[in-house]
């Protein structure tokens, strides 16, 4: 049978990556994207699916698990990779808004949880389905506060605070979820020179990639309710 992975963000960047390392092992992988146009070429180019999904709009997600379910009947792997984020100045504590904080947490957060209830469904149909969730660093409340970390001067309110949202809604899933044979974790992709950072970072794409990739392929004997980078686990 198929093993079939979906990645919400997957036209560009990390989610890119994801879905064109996983193609290479012989899965398939679904290119999520909200835009149509640039999606439908990321799939043509890595000669994978597409399916349209915004994941601030419910009608569309649910309009995307239909597809799966008509198309492959399951799914084994969801990638939550979809994110967005504020410029350094529109995310200062004392310079958010609560639409900006409304904006970054609609896809970050509520968007998560509208897809992952949405493919559920579909997930606990597969033998051993893996759920990743595509966090940051920034979002560990421990290493933020190291004062001679790189990250110390990384104060972006809106963006941060998801992230940590993201890890304790990973956490609720896998507590849900556990007992099962589904695995849900967190990762930290790295500093990445992709389009949220403007270019910025000192890793690949591919290179960021690569701890989702390892998450959404794990072993029965993996783990659940983590947070890793490449190098290991990571501190909530």
């Amino acid at each position: 049978m198929t093993t079939t992975a979906l990645i919400t963000g997957a036209n560009k960047g990390i989610g890119y990556e994801i879905a064109r390392q996983l193609s290479e092992r012989g899965i398939t992988a679904i290119i999520g994207s909200r835009d149509e146009e640039r999606g439908r070429a990321a799939a043509e180019k890595l000669g994978q699916p597409f399916v349209q999904i915004d994941v601030t709009d419910p009608d569309s997600v649910q309009a995307a698990a239909k597809w799966i379910e008509r198309e492959y009947g399951q799914l084994d792997i969801l990638v939550n990779n979809a994110g967005v984020t504020v410029s350094p100045e529109e995310g200062l504590p004392s310079k958010s808004s609560l639409d900006s904080l409304r904006h970054v947490y609609e896809t970050n957060v509520f968007g998560v949880v509208t897809v992952t209830n949405a493919m559920l469904p579909l997930l606990r149909r597969a033998p051993a389905a893996r759920i990743v969730n595509q966090s940051s660093e920034l979002g560990s409340k421990t290493h933020v506060l190291i004062e001679d970390s790189p990250i110390w001067p990384l104060n972006n309110m809106p963006y941060n605070s998801s992230k940590s949202a993201l890890n304790m809604i990973t956490v609720a899933y896998a507590k849900e979820l556990w007992g099962t044979p589904i695995k849900v974790n967190a990762t930290d992709p790295g500093w990445c020179a992709t389009d949220i950072t403007a270019g910025a970072g000192y890793r690949t794409a591919e290179q960021g990639a690569g701890i989702a990739v390892r998450l959404a392929t794990l072993d029965s004997d993996g783990p659940t309710g983590a947070f890793f980078k490449d190098e290991g686990p990571l501190p909530w």
